[in-house]
């Protein structure tokens, strides 16, 4: 399998080498030259760990062999507190939950993060190559990549966060991680957009990004973004043809649905939940991609208006011409507007649709999750609940249940009177010490700090 960039100048990679890229030297992100095909049939009665196997091999092609790809997915998946890794919830006749959260840092981004972390470790060993991982988070990528990666050999991790705008819960699983490869740093008065343009800076600093060996944890990488298309075959291995309402920021977690549709997975739609961060429903709705202020919310994981993976729905769409992208991103990378062109707008068009959830929406999802299927779901969650419950499909609906609801205890209890207490499993984190800079926004700043940090 080889992989190309989105914006066709940059050459093309192996799974090895995609996976320790991330970003490629375009500017692009890398995707696979053909889609694979899975017989979702033959996954029925298949644990986690088997599903995953199957659905990755043809990705991972011959840069492992499939009893070490099934290793790692064990050992990757041992560490996950239900036994099912991903169970499905109902919630009534037509509304269900895939809860995404058992894993060891209570998100989404476990469930891919922990494999990603044995992948690096396993294809830096033997070498004398060494990893500098620098990544955004808006909360939950952060303490996933980093209990991913905290102590293993061959890599440092620098995990930028938006001072002031993660939850207590989600800082301090990043902060309270005093592993010597491990740094943290709260930029002053930034969105995580502003976080995320200074790691695309650095990627794109050619001279300091060989120097300093960067590599990607965020979905811009494609062995995390493989990693999360398990779960869509798992589910409809279950309850066959589905459509799965995914709350989402960098469109990451949706991109790997539609994945999955192309390589065979019954999925009828894909419902984009956005909160009032609604760049990605403006875009799919009415085919506007254009930025505006970002407002913070109760669900910080989506307070999000340049969504990173958005451009490779788009490379999809626009029939694989990556002069025609990389020209059109080029303009909204200076205008911070974009208009999509009718061929990108019908290529989308048959399998998503998209929800934009307010405060009130979201809240009242919340609500109704406790009181008439007596479960407790996080902000974020919600917000794919509540666009779910508008859907009015004629399959199963399935929302992406993305995070524990103990990561945002202080708004789930203002909407249903229910405090959700942290699981056992993370123990003291609130009697742990915390380790983190603080640094301006700016890029001399932070390029410094990550140069000064890892220095060999």
């Amino acid at each position: 399998m080889r992989y190309v960039s989105t914006r066709g100048a940059a050459p093309p990679l192996d799974f090895r080498e995609v996976t320790l890229a991330g970003l490629a030297p375009d500017g692009g992100l890398y995707l696979p030259e053909t889609w694979p095909t899975i017989d979702v049939e033959a996954l029925a009665g298949l644990s986690y760990v088997d599903t995953a196997a199957a659905v990755m091999a043809p990705f991972v092609g011959d840069a492992l062999t499939a009893r070490e790809l099934r290793d790692l997915c064990t050992q990757a998946y041992g560490r996950f507190a239900h036994a099912a890794v991903t169970p499905l919830v109902q919630l009534d006749h037509d509304q269900w939950l895939l809860e995404l959260f058992h894993g060891p840092t209570l998100a989404f981004k476990d469930v891919a993060l922990q494999l990603l972390g044995l992948f690096f470790e396993r294809f830096l060993a033997g070498t004398d190559r060494r990893l500098t991982i620098v990544g955004a988070t808006s909360g939950d990528t952060g303490s996933a990549a980093i209990d991913a990666v905290a102590g293993r050999a061959g890599v440092d991790i620098v995990m930028l966060h938006p001072r002031g705008r993660v939850s207590d819960v989600q800082r301090r699983q990043m902060t309270t991680v005093l592993a010597p490869n491990v740094h943290n740093v709260a930029l002053e008065g930034a969105s995580f957009d502003d976080a995320q343009a200074l790691v695309k800076a650095m990627f794109n600093d050619h001279r300091f990004a060989e120097a300093h060996g960067l590599a990607a944890v965020n979905s811009i990488n494609w062995a995390r973004l493989m990693a999360q298309v398990v779960y869509y075959f798992h589910a409809t291995a279950r309850l066959g043809r589905a459509a799965f309402a995914v709350p989402t920021g960098n469109f990451g977690d949706v991109f790997a649905g539609y994945v999955a549709s192309r390589m065979g997975a019954p999925i009828a739609r894909l419902l984009v939940a956005t909160n009032t961060n609604d760049i990605l429903a403006r875009a799919i709705n009415a085919g506007d991609y254009s930025k505006a202020g970002v407002t913070q919310t109760a669900t910080p994981s989506m307070d999000i208006q340049v969504s990173s993976n958005f451009e490779r729905l788009l490379f999809e769409a626009n029939g694989h011409d990556g002069a025609a992208l990389a020209a059109q991103m080029a303009g909204f990378e200076g205008s911070g507007a974009m208009r999509l062109t009718n061929r990108q707008r019908d290529g989308i068009a048959p399998l998503f649709t998209a929800a934009r959830v307010d405060a009130d929406g979201m809240a009242m999802a919340m609500r109704w999750a406790c009181e008439a299927a007596g479960q407790v779901v996080d902000p974020h969650t919600a917000i794919g609940l509540a666009a779910a419950r508008q859907l009015g499909a004629d399959v199963p609906v399935v929302t992406l249940a993305t995070a524990h609801p103990a990561k945002f205890p202080d708004a789930v209890e203002r909407a249903t009177g229910v405090r959700p207490a942290l699981p056992r499993r993370v123990g003291d984190l609130h009697a742990r010490e915390e380790r983190c800079a603080v640094l301006p926004a700016t890029y001399a700043a932070v390029s410094g700090f990550v140069a000064d940090a890892v220095r060999r």
